[in-house]
């Protein structure tokens, strides 16, 4: 995923967390460049950023991944946002925002709003956002968020009142700040279909700190600052940013250690940091995040799912907990990551507050290491026989190149003792977001970057009934407690529910957890706040030269 904002703030100990999010600043010297101009913006340079990470679409209701977010968080208004350096959200666009009953969730928007096109932004744009987002249900969208929704409306045009299904919904002012609820434009944007990237750059339907001045999806975007925001973030410190998109780690690692471009925004390997490390024109800082790798299973087309000949739930459970007694974390981090991550035994970040760790005394030696004798014994206990062909897809130009060396790792430790032939396949990320949810891979990787700091953005969009993964997984004991712990006002309960939901979901195993990143950030002397803040958002606003 998916990648952001707070929900809860349960004491969450932002130094305690790891992440991946690796941004690295050189030294680029550009000040100009072209398609903008310094208009709302307060006098600064020119920046240049450099990504492997594409965008799938510019259409929020489409998309549901770090490169398409990474746009939107410039572009788009939010009701609710998190200022630079906290992850506390508080209201944006909006002037209050507060319950004014267990199930009614009142928001007055500030006056005078606009698109960046001179379209008046209103209450009555904050619902048809939402509305659509709920229609489109686009499967590789993030309309799962919103599944305590039950409907918006605008009394008013600066009052919008949401009604939730649930009430004292702890999540809900959250939600306004994820990809779930960016405000767009009812002129430019279709009401039941995603709406192209042309389209939403022609029509200007911006209103968040910038607006695209030129677009060449996956090539290059530059951005001005929107002199119309009147958000809660303050305006932009550049007065333009050129986002150059590289179609791999390597180009990117080139252009930030010949200081071509001045800051590099994911996704570099953990040996081409170490050697940018070595030069004397960056600086390697750490930062905090919550980035887990895991691997999904397809409830249906995996071994022994539901649409396959031999279905059997039984043994495609054991196929799963198979697997988590064989893969060894530990030697994942060190061999092919050299410990920019660590290993992860649990659903939730490590160090998020209710994260516990199931996985590490559940399987394997129970201690955190592999165990083939159990591998055996699981299986053996379900009637499986004979090795298990499993078809294991990953991804390497949105997780970065060090992927095929990570599922190679991790094939060579499923086949030992010859329990599994493990089949590896790579497909590039824009075909890979849409065959993950078409039943096409039974088995495969994913990365979550979170939405908010809080451990139901670990636990909702993975498994409750028709979470994001559109893996099949369904149960309604899981679903009924996620509720439950969204709308518990007591933090000891609260915590009880999740730790319950991990170690439900622990022996389920839907998703299979493995590792935990670190953020790292290399800095140039002349590049400042090129980093991650403590809300997981990138962004272009507090760059400056």
């Amino acid at each position: 995923m998916s990648f952001h904002s707070t929900r809860g703030r349960l004491g969450l100990a932002i130094g305690a967390l790891g992440a991946t999010a690796l941004v690295l600043a050189g030294c680029a010297t550009s000040s100009t460049g072209g398609g903008g101009g310094s208009t709302g913006g307060s006098g600064g340079s020119t920046i240049t950023v450099g990504t492997t990470d594409k965008i799938t679409f510019l259409d929020p209701a489409g998309s549901y991944d770090n490169g398409s977010f990474a746009v939107m968080n410039q572009v788009y208004p939010f009701l609710m946002n998190s200022k630079y350096g906290t992850a506390e959200v508080t209201p944006d666009i909006a002037e209050s925002a507060e319950f004014t009953s267990p199930t009614e969730y009142t928001v007055k928007l500030k006056k005078g709003l606009k698109f960046a096109n001179g379209d008046p932004l209103t209450s009555a744009s904050v619902k048809f956002s939402f509305d659509r987002q709920l229609k489109i249900n686009d499967p590789a969208g993030p309309a799962v968020l919103l599944s305590n929704l039950a409907s918006t409306e605008a009394p008013d045009p600066t009052t919008v009142v949401f009604t939730l299904k649930n009430g004292n919904d702890q999540i809900w002012p959250l939600i306004l700040s994820s990809p779930a609820a960016p405000i767009v434009d009812e002129k430019v944007f279709s009401a039941d279909k995603v709406t192209d990237d042309d389209t939403i750059v022609k029509g200007k339907a911006f209103a968040g700190q910038y607006e695209i001045t030129d677009y060449k999806k996956n090539q290059l975007i530059s951005y001005k600052p929107y002199a119309g925001y009147q958000g809660e973030l303050g305006k932009a410190a550049n007065s333009q940013v050129n986002v150059k998109y590289f179609a791999d780690a390597s180009n990117l690692k080139l252009a930030i250690g010949n200081g071509d471009i001045d800051v590099a925004f994911r996704s570099l390997s953990a040996t081409d940091t170490a050697d940018l490390s070595k030069n004397k024109k960056v600086k390697i800082v750490e930062g905090p995040g919550g980035e887990i790798r895991y691997i999904v299973f397809n409830f249906n087309t995996m071994p022994f799912g539901a649409t396959t000949p031999e279905a059997d739930p039984a043994k495609a459970q054991a196929v799963r907990q198979a697997a988590a007694d064989l893969v060894d974390r530990a030697a994942i981090a060190k061999d092919v990551y050299k410990d920019t991550y660590s290993p992860l035994y649990s659903f939730v970040a490590d160090g998020m507050s209710g994260a516990t760790t199931p996985l590490k005394s559940m399987y394997g030696d129970g201690n955190g290491g592999p165990s083939l004798d159990k591998a055996k014994k699981v299986l053996s206990d379900a009637g499986v026989t004979g090795p298990i062909t499993l078809n294991l897809q990953y991804n390497g130009d949105h997780y970065g190149p060090s992927s095929g060396d990570e599922y190679a790792a991790i094939k060579a430790q499923l086949e030992q003792g010859g329990l599994f032939t493990v089949n590896l396949q790579s497909t590039e990320w824009t075909q890979y977001s849409k065959d993950r949810v078409a039943d096409v891979y039974p088995a495969y990787q994913l990365g979550w970057f979170p939405d908010y700091s809080d451990a139901d953005n670990y636990l909702s969009p993975f498994f409750t009934t028709d979470n994001f993964l559109k893996n099949h997984y369904d149960n309604s004991a899981v679903n009924d407690l996620i509720v439950k712990s969204q709308t518990e006002t007591d933090k000891d309960k609260r915590m009880a529910d999740l730790a319950q939901i991990q170690d439900m979901v622990a022996k389920d195993l839907s998703t299979l957890p493995l590792l935990q990143g670190k953020q790292i950030a290399v800095t140039g002397a002349d590049v400042k706040g090129a980093t991650l803040d403590a809300s997981f958002k990138f962004r272009y606003a507090p760059l400056s030269k």
